[in-house]
C-alpha cells in the first residue's frame, strides 16, 4: 500500500489502539494494506504495542540535561524518567531529553502535561474565549465548539507534550516521548523543566 493510502487519521486511531509511535504504526498499516486487526497484530508482534499500558510502571531512574541558548541568555534543566540505569544511559533516551530540553527554551511551555493546569487558569480561559466569541456576534449553540477549539491552541502554546516538535511539527512532543518508549521498553516521562531567560522575572 502507498503511503498516500494511509491517512494521517488512520495512523493516529492505531496509534490511539495501541500507543505505538507514529512512524511504526504508519508501517504497519502499509504491511497490512491497511487493515487494522492485521496491522495491530505486526505491532504486538515487534513488541511494539502497549506503551499505555507501561504507563502505570514506576519511572524512577532516568537523566537531569541542560541546555543553554543564546550565548548563555536562555538556560533549561530538564527531568526526564524511565524504569532503569540501562535505558537512562542508552543513546535514544539522551537524545530525547536533550530535545526536550531545546524544545522548552525554544518554545517556551508553562507545564508539562494538561493535568498540571490549575483548574481556576482553564476556566478564566474558557470565559476570555466566550467572550471574544461573543463580541465576534457568534451564535451561543456554538459556542462551547468554538472556546473547546480555542483551549487546545491555548493548550499547544504553553503544555509542553501538546506543542508542535520544533523539527517537525507534524509531530507532538507526547509522539516523541512515545517513540522512544516504544524503542527502549520502558515506561518514558518528562517529569519537570525550568527555563530561565536573562533579566526575566522569576
Amino acid at each position: 500500500m502507498s503511503d498516500s493510502a494511509i491517512s494521517a487519521s488512520d495512523v493516529k486511531r492505531l496509534r490511539d489502539q495501541t500507543g505505538a509511535g507514529m512512524m511504526e504504526c504508519k508501517k504497519a498499516l502499509q504491511e497490512s494494506g491497511g487493515d487494522f486487526d492485521r496491522a495491530q497484530e505486526i505491532l504486538r508482534e515487534r513488541g511494539l504495542a502497549g506503551v499505555e499500558k507501561r504507563k502505570g510502571r514506576v519511572a524512577g531512574d532516568g537523566v537531569v540535561d541542560s541546555y543553554i541558548h543564546g550565548e548563555g541568555r536562555i538556560g533549561v534543566l530538564v527531568e526526564v524518567n524511565c524504569e532503569t540505569d540501562f535505558v537512562a544511559r542508552t543513546a535514544e533516551f539522551r537524545e530525547l531529553a536533550r530535545e526536550v530540553a531545546m524544545q522548552v527554551a525554544a518554545l517556551s511551555p508553562r507545564w508539562v502535561s494538561r493535568d498540571e493546569v490549575p483548574e481556576d487558569v482553564v476556566e478564566s480561559e474558557r470565559k476570555v474565549y466566550a467572550e471574544r466569541a461573543r463580541q465576534l456576534g457568534k451564535p451561543e449553540n456554538v459556542l462551547d465548539k468554538i472556546v473547546d477549539g480555542m483551549l487546545q491552541a491555548f493548550y499547544k502554546e504553553t503544555v509542553l507534550l501538546d506543542q508542535p516538535y520544533i523539527r517537525d511539527d507534524s509531530k507532538r512532543i507526547d509522539d516523541l516521548v512515545k517513540d522512544v518508549a516504544t524503542k527502549v521498553g520502558e515506561n518514558v516521562v518528562i517529569r519537570r523543566f525550568v527555563r530561565y531567560q536573562l533579566g526575566e522575572e522569576a
